[in-house]
């Protein structure tokens, strides 16, 4: 015999179906996070009780809720390097600082350092410190500090392996993370097969029943398609396709996701977003500074694998995709690939293509190095830190409309944008008046550092006579909105932990990419050596006489 729900009495064969539907109501209720005390959990209830109570507390407007992480933790393998300790440690705790992640997140840090637990949580928080976007404060430190391990090892160290499973045991019982792991390789991609085969060995990859693990990849994922395809085969074979997120922080930043709201939240420019309207498309990625100290890992991968192969010709597929049946990582995957399958490269590759090195010049008032002047690069390297390509994508939208992405190191400024560069006007009535400063419409989308969007287009100039030159209307996140944008590692950790793909490509999209640069990398491989560019300007001559063929110029970020 029990209490049944209102104080009778009952045995199973007695339970009513009204009492089992208020038994159900009140799990439902449980489930929607509807806070109700007694001894047995559960206030006692009566044939008045009120079934449709709702937590105060939850607001329907509240659209923090569905992107709060369950119980969790994340593994870091490669602890120590620059990307763990400017973007991902410090992601960790604005996600925590923001109220987004789980009382008892736990993070293990795995790395060859003799380190013990509290050495580790100093340097994650002297991380905090200097690279946090959002305030520090003490109690959201302290909580996270708690949840805090590091394991020494080096990645072939069976006992190392060990003691992380143990430590990921340990945490579950304490910090109640449920079983769920997300393991992130921020590691040299020689090392991933290891990592991955090291987690299937020790039973790391395999959640326990109701639980989940997953996989986060750094770029470059591969050297061309056959290594990319080999380490698919790898990965996969220890986890499943939807467990792997591979990581393109660019996907992460907000003017990129902003890029499918203006087109498909919008009815003003959808409509002319094709070849009827749109003269060409230029993709820039421009950064200021050199190699620095990469020489080891940029010497031999270039600015082509580097960047074309993933940041571009990504922002690439979302300007020139169709519009997806749902925001959904699968139906954005079916018009990425779209894109990506439709692309044609430039018939004569030595035309359509160009491959520099920066050379030593005066910038920004100091005199630099050039590419084969740099610690550890040999003079006869011939490894491109400029690359340009014209890009063709063959279906009904976009037949006949170049696409010109370029990317380069030691340029005339940081900057990456997406120029969506407009036909001039058919007929033009003021052509005898003075229409000399008057170019082409262009939608340009900011993806950095001054995220936001311009639109370009002709203006009378004040006065007597009927004189029109280009104007600009600004679009600025900073000055729209109350609240700044999140990094782009926090959106990506906080969508690792939540299982939303969206933002991540899968290795169809890399495979793809792959082949569409392969046959470039082959082409310079065997043709000449890459075109000399001073430091500080914005590329060699040779790119932009690729546009002047064409008729049209680079755009001056």
């Amino acid at each position: 015999m029990s209490e049944g729900i209102e104080g009778i009495p009952q045995t199973a064969e007695q339970e009513t179906k009204g009492t089992k539907e208020e038994k159900e109501a009140l799990a439902a209720q449980e489930a929607a996070g509807v806070e109700q005390t007694g001894v047995s959990g559960h206030a006692p209830r009566t044939e008045h009780a009120d079934t449709h109570f709702e937590n105060p507390l939850r607001d329907a407007r509240d659209r923090r809720l569905p992107k709060i992480a369950g119980p969790s933790g994340l593994v870091i393998f490669g602890v120590t390097g620059d990307l763990s300790r400017k973007k991902l440690m410090p992601a960790v705790y604005d996600l925590a600082n923001r109220g987004l992640l789980p009382p008892g997140f736990s993070l293990v840090g795995f790395a060859r350092r003799d380190w013990e637990d509290q050495d580790f949580a100093q340097v994650v928080h002297d991380a905090v410190r200097e690279h946090a976007r959002t305030p520090f404060r003490e109690e959201v430190w302290q909580q996270l500090a708690e949840g805090m391990r590091f394991i020494p090892g080096d990645f072939d160290d069976d006992t190392a392996f060990k003691q992380l499973r143990s430590a990921v045991e340990e945490l579950d019982a304490s910090r109640g993370t449920s079983g769920n792991y997300a393991f992130y390789l921020s590691v040299p991609p020689k090392f991933f097969p290891k990592v991955v085969q090291q987690l299937k060995k020790h039973k790391l990859a395999s959640a326990p029943e109701g639980s989940w693990r997953r996989a986060v990849i750094e770029k470059p994922f591969g050297h061309d398609l056959r290594s990319a395809e080999e380490l698919n085969a790898i990965v996969h074979d220890v986890f499943d396709p939807e467990q792997v997120f591979r990581i393109d922080h660019y996907l992460g930043k907000e003017t990129v996701q902003n890029l499918l709201a203006l087109r498909f939240a919008n009815q003003m420019f959808e409509p002319i977003w094709n070849r009827s309207y749109v003269d060409h498309v230029q993709i820039t990625m421009a950064e200021d500074i050199g190699i620095g100290g990469r020489a080891g890992y940029y010497d031999g991968i270039g600015a082509a694998r580097d960047v074309i192969q993933n940041h571009l010709l990504q922002l690439m597929a979302l300007t020139a995709m169709e519009e997806p049946a749902a925001f959904d990582a699968a139906s954005l995957l079916t018009e990425k690939l779209k894109v990506l399958k439709a692309v044609r490269l430039p018939q004569d590759l030595g035309q359509g293509t160009v491959r520099g090195q920066y050379a030593s010049a005066w910038q920004g008032g100091t005199k630099v190095r050039g590419y084969l002047e740099e610690d550890g690069i040999d003079q006869s390297s011939t490894t491109d830190t400029y690359a340009a390509v014209r890009l063709q994508v063959d279906n009904r939208r976009w037949a006949g409309v170049p696409f010109y992405l370029r990317t380069g190191k030691r340029l005339g400024r940081r900057v990456t944008e997406i120029a969506v560069v407009f036909q001039r006007a058919p007929h033009s009535p003021f052509d005898s008046t003075a229409t000399e400063e008057l170019g082409s419409n262009a939608i340009v989308i900011r993806v950095q550092p001054d995220e936001g969007m311009t639109v370009r287009f002709g203006s009378k100039v004040p006065g007597t006579s009927m004189e029109i030159r280009d104007v600009t209307m600004d679009f600025a996140y900073g000055e729209s909105f109350t609240e700044s944008s999140p990094e782009a590692y926090e959106r990506l950790i906080l969508d690792v932990l939540l299982g939303d793909a969206n933002l991540f490509p899968r290795h169809q999209e890399v495979e793809e990419s792959w082949k569409i640069l392969d046959p470039i990398e082959q082409y310079w491989a065997t043709h000449g050596r890459p075109a000399q560019y001073a430091s500080g300007s914005w590329g060699p001559e040779e790119a932009d006489e690729m546009l002047a063929r064409d008729g049209r110029s680079w755009r001056r970020p």
